[in-house]
Order: C-alpha cells, then sequence, then structure tokens
C-alpha cells in the first residue's frame, strides 16, 4: 500500500484491510470486487487484484504461507525484485537487499554522484550496490532506514544536505548544495 502512497492515507485503509483481510485465506475467499472496492481511494487498481491472486496461489500451493524464497516469490505474478526483496527482508528477516526510488536516489547520490540514474546499466549497478551493502543482521532496520532516509533527508527536490551524515562521504553534495542537482 505504501508503494507511492503516502502514509497518511494509507494507515486508514491498512486497517481496514487487516480487519476485512487478516489472513492470506480470507483475501483468497473474498470477492474480487469486494477486495478492489476495499483498496479504492488507493489507487493503483491493479494491485488490489494481484495481491487477490497471489493470495488465492499461496493458498492453493502453500498452504496459504506465503514463500520466503526469492525464485518462488518472483514466479508470482507482480511480485518483482524489489518487491521480494521487501517480503524476505521485512516478513522474513533475511538478507535481501531492496531498492525502490529512494535507495536508488541516495544511493546513486552518495556512491556515484554521476552520470544518468535512471539507465539501465546504472539501474544493475545500483542493485549490485544495494546487494552488497545489506547487513547480515538487522536487514529490517537497515533496509527500512534506508528508505526512510530517502523519503525525508535525501530527498528528490531540495535534499536537507545540512546536518546530513553522509555529507562527508557524498559524491553528489558539492552538487546539490550549490543547486545543481543530479
Amino acid at each position: 500500500m505504501l508503494q507511492q502512497t503516502q502514509v497518511d492515507r494509507v494507515l486508514p485503509k491498512y486497517h481496514e484491510w487487516l480487519e476485512r483481510y487478516p489472513s492470506l485465506a480470507a483475501l483468497a475467499t473474498a470477492d474480487e470486487h469486494d477486495v478492489t472496492n476495499t483498496w479504492r481511494p488507493l489507487g493503483y487498481n491493479i494491485r488490489p487484484r494481484r495481491l487477490h491472486a497471489i493470495a488465492r496461489e499461496s493458498v492453493e500451493r502453500y498452504g496459504g504461507e506465503l514463500p520466503s524464497d526469492q525464485a518462488t516469490l518472483l514466479s508470482f505474478k507482480g511480485i518483482g525484485a524489489y518487491t521480494a526483496g521487501a517480503i524476505r527482508s521485512f516478513a522474513f528477516g533475511q538478507r535481501a537487499a531492496i531498492l525502490d526510488t529512494n535507495v536508488a536516489r541516495v544511493l546513486f547520490r552518495v556512491f556515484i554522484g554521476r552520470g544518468d540514474p535512471k539507465s539501465h546499466a546504472m539501474r544493475k549497478h545500483l542493485w549490485a550496490l544495494s546487494e552488497t551493502l545489506v547487513p547480515h543482521k538487522q536487514v529490517f532496520d537497515f533496509n527500512q532506514g534506508l528508505m526512510d532516509f530517502g523519503a525525508t533527508v535525501c530527498v528528490a527536490r531540495k535534499p536537507k544536505c545540512i546536518g546530513c551524515p553522509m555529507t562527508r562521504m557524498c559524491r553528489s553534495f558539492p552538487k546539490l548544495s550549490s543547486g545543481r542537482e543530479s
């Protein structure tokens, strides 16, 4: 729900969602129309249908449990590398990289600083960098912290460089602080 949706919009829907669908089994047996209506004001209306399908497949093939391995997660329609990494690190505490927009921005600015951050080659490089940086312990805290850092400090426009703990090593800091954003 939080992918590209603000927290204040998500919270009421999240609580309603958990009341209506407290388990994968509950979601799997729900009417698809009800599922999409519950989700409705959050946008990206393909997501509730995909979640519904993932829940049904999890119940049918995995006894109502979401698998924890990368390959199986990626086999579900609607679960890509970022979501699989998030599920593995947040739900299962596994060492797994994530690369959402915020994380990509932080890693690009701090470690690279030049080039096209959206190019295919750069995205591959950023994924490899993200995988290298993930610690062996406290993966949830690390990934959540990196996402939050990108969402609150190393923001897209007008990053809060003054007071940022990364400025001494940030390859983009001189450009950002002079008003030329990378």
